[in-house]
């Protein structure tokens, strides 16, 4: 049976956990009140680091899923999430729109990657 490896606990969940050579990280979000680009820029950082928490980076991701609080923001995301990507490296990646849990509160991305 696979080790189950949890970190960066946070009040009730931990940000991450790696099972079976697979990291499962939360959904990541900004800070209320920015722009959605800006926002977005804020959540790529966040995955920057807690991918190399666990040994991994964004050339690793498998599968990243975007919620954003108002699809019209979809281009703005994209300009960031472009310039963050390579294109050789890009995951399969589904976006979708709902209401965030905080106002102000544009994107939420969720990622499972790779060690």
């Amino acid at each position: 049976m696979s080790d189950i490896k949890r970190f960066d606990f946070d009040t009730r969940i931990h940000h991450g956990v790696i099972h079976n050579g697979t990291i499962y990280l939360t959904g990541q979000v900004g800070t209320p009140g920015r722009s959605a680009g800006e926002q977005m820029q804020e959540v790529l950082d966040k995955i920057d680091g807690l991918l190399a928490k666990a040994g991994s980076d964004k050339t690793r991701i498998l599968h990243a899923q975007m919620w954003l609080d108002d699809v019209r923001d979809f281009s703005e995301v994209n300009v960031v999430w472009d310039a963050w990507v390579s294109k050789e490296h890009a995951p399969a990646r589904s976006s979708g729109e709902g209401r965030m849990a905080k106002p102000g509160m544009l994107v939420e991305l969720i990622v499972t990657a790779a060690v």
